[in-house]
């Protein structure tokens, strides 16, 4: 290999490692920008509405330029059935539960719990596909979730018993999203990531405005403060739309087992966010907890755990930072 290759690989796996940092701290930071905009007397549904609605235009565009891109097969029925679900389970119902449960848990136990989506998906691997599981799964298994029992028993100690109803709500986003990446790993390969999310997220789009209007009167959204507005677009582009963009950037330039297990970093991040930004309490068993659970996803994600399915590096595919 000829020094300019080396030079030109080195510089393309640097610039892999800057867009899967950003696009896992990005991610997470919707989080916070909820916690906010909730300030103004919004709830959940309102926060996701405000954030389909303004990232559709871009989604939009993503899918007419990927479905233009020479290469792609064609889509079948069944894969417009598969993308109606996927979509109602991996940016409707998982979204929805993610905003609702940060009406009752901080931002920083939403994020772990969120993170534990390979976990779920080795035991959909495990009850539904009858996969075997090697021990060292298993260990890093039990490791995960006493790494966020301790967050949690903390969290309860320090917030109160509202904790146990949010916790519950983000435990049913992380299940909706992992079976998402359960369905999605086949219809991926044939059609693309890009080309999947863009279509999945205009048919959660039209999921939660059915919900919307079934729910309240839709001329509500038209009358929130200004701050709201500003708070939801800058959800929808900077965290959401970009993140997506910036993690498959990374796993072109990474492959997706490396940029899945950088998006570590967006728990870690949201323990000092919050602190900093929400003043969320920081104790040292929440740290010890943080640090345990990202220990246990490290060992799942690692290559070697093929039980897991998280794509290995030379198939690309969508990293769970992408949500």
């Amino acid at each position: 290999m000829s020094a300019i290759t080396t030079h030109h690989t080195h510089a393309s796996r640097r610039v892999g490692f800057a867009l899967a940092a950003a696009g896992a701290i990005l991610f997470s930071a919707k989080a916070i920008l909820a916690k906010f905009q909730y300030r103004y007397g919004i709830d959940s549904l309102d926060v996701l509405a405000l954030r389909m609605l303004l990232s559709l235009p871009l989604f939009v565009a993503l899918g007419i330029r990927e479905t233009r891109r020479p290469g792609h097969a064609r889509m079948t029925r069944r894969d417009f059935g598969l993308i109606l679900v996927l979509g109602v389970l991996g940016y409707y119902l998982s979204s929805l539960f993610d905003f609702w449960g940060l009406e009752y848990v901080p931002v920083s136990l939403e994020r772990l719990i969120l993170f534990l989506n390979p976990t779920f998906v080795l035991l959909i691997g495990v009850f539904a596909f009858k996969r075997r599981v090697a021990r060292r799964e298993w260990i890093a298994l039990a490791v995960s979730y006493a790494g966020v029992g301790l967050v949690f028993v903390e969290n309860l100690r320090v917030e109160g018993d509202h904790v146990l109803f949010g916790s519950a709500l983000v435990l049913l986003a992380a299940l909706s999203y992992a079976l998402y990446l359960t369905m999605s790993g086949q219809l991926i390969k044939r059609i693309g990531s890009l080309r999947l999310v863009a279509y999945a997220m205009c048919v959660s789009t039209a999921a939660t405005l059915v919900h919307y209007v079934i729910a309240r009167d839709p001329a509500h959204l038209l009358h929130l403060p200004p701050a709201v507005y500003g708070l939801a677009a800058m959800n929808a582009f900077f965290c959401t739309f970009l993140p997506v963009t910036f993690t498959m950037g990374a796993v072109e330039r990474l492959g997706a087992g490396t940029a899945a297990q950088l998006s570590v970093l967006g728990p870690v991040s949201l323990v000092f966010l919050g602190a900093w930004l929400l003043g969320e309490a920081i104790t040292p068993v929440q740290l010890i907890g943080t640090a345990v659970v990202m220990g246990g996803v490290l060992l799942l994600t690692r290559r070697g755990a093929n039980s897991v399915p998280v794509p290995v590096d030379d198939e690309p595919g969508e990293t769970s930072a992408a949500r």
